[in-house]
């Protein structure tokens, strides 16, 4: 170990769970520090315009949100830093936490926020085109799209929720399934394949996002005739799933087969006493900000409780 910090409160990771966690913390005069990760601000960053959290009437764009809500933080006495966690040791109190594979912070109490990223299919053209048509939150960006041709790729329940979300929009869903079936659960399926303005294409593998600035069509490959063809719509939805930034916990703290953290129901307390995760990376259901911010102050209460019982002690 070379240098060490002590804290009193850490949280690792910044979208709405991370820098609630950090309002109510410091308010609280937990005198938190918060590491900010790879993606500060979180999945936020790459949405454009949000319409759906509460107190912005006019919308707001999802990078400017979040640093709305750093500042918030700031105000109110956290310590926000650049950097990540690498490593951590949780087996004895005070936790350890590694930064940046140099040094460690001592932490009485850490607030876990590493949230989730949207598996990509992994086309240059779908990261070129990520914010202008190119989207992995349906619910998010659906409404731009309104009266328009869209697509969507994907066979679970979230892709058939998101298809059934767009259907009532949109003028046509295309949704393409890779095999020649979905993984989604009966109900679902059934529900949207008698939506009479989704159209599934089975057997399909999306090749490439076409258009320049913005998406005006999907060039796709029927797998089983290898016929290839072009789909004009005006929006492209990725709905492949997510995976939890929770590798950094493995074998530490309890996760479901997914890998996302377990917390106790009502709660925000994961299988160690003094170690609380917030926002995407123990919510596999809801998965929006405001749902994101309500756990980030349930956490950061948690922690005032918890460390308030231990200074009492």
């Amino acid at each position: 170990m070379n240098e060490t910090e002590k804290v009193h409160c850490l949280i690792i990771g910044s979208g709405p769970a991370g820098y609630t966690a950090a309002i109510y913390a410091a308010r609280a005069n937990l005198k938190p520090v918060l590491y900010q990760g790879m993606q500060p601000g979180g999945q936020l960053t790459i949405t454009t315009e949000v319409e759906n959290y509460p107190g912005y009437p006019n919308g707001i764009m999802g990078p400017q949100m979040m640093v709305d809500f750093e500042q918030q933080a700031q105000r109110m006495g956290a310590d926000i830093r650049w950097g990540m966690a690498t490593k951590v040791d949780f087996s004895v109190r005070p936790f350890k936490v590694e930064i940046d594979e140099e040094k460690w912070i001592e932490a009485d109490s850490v607030i876990i926020a590493t949230g989730a990223s949207a598996k990509w299919l992994g086309l240059e053209s779908e990261q070129r085109l990520n914010g202008h048509g190119v989207s992995a939150c349906a619910v998010c960006d659906g409404f731009f799209f309104k009266n328009q041709e869209v697509a969507i790729v994907g066979a679970g329940d979230t892709a058939c929720e998101e298809a059934l979300y767009l259907s009532k929009l949109c003028t046509t869903v295309h949704m393409f399934v890779r095999k020649e079936e979905m993984r989604a659960s009966k109900v679902m399926q059934a529900r949207v394949l008698k939506t009479e303005n989704i159209k599934v294409y089975w057997n399909t593998e999306t090749l490439e996002v076409l258009g320049e600035n913005k998406v005006d069509s999907v060039k796709i490959l029927n797998n089983k005739t290898n016929e290839e063809s072009i789909v004009p719509v005006k929006a492209f939805f990725v709905a492949i799933g997510h995976q939890p930034n929770s590798s950094l916990f493995n074998n530490v703290l309890d996760m479901d087969e997914q890998g996302y953290l377990i917390t106790q129901p009502g709660s925000t307390k994961t299988n160690i006493d003094g170690v609380f995760a917030c926002g995407d990376v123990q919510d596999k259901i809801y998965r929006q900000a405001v749902s994101a911010a309500g756990t980030g102050c349930m956490a950061a209460l948690d922690a005032e409780r918890y460390l308030g019982a231990l200074e009492s002690h």
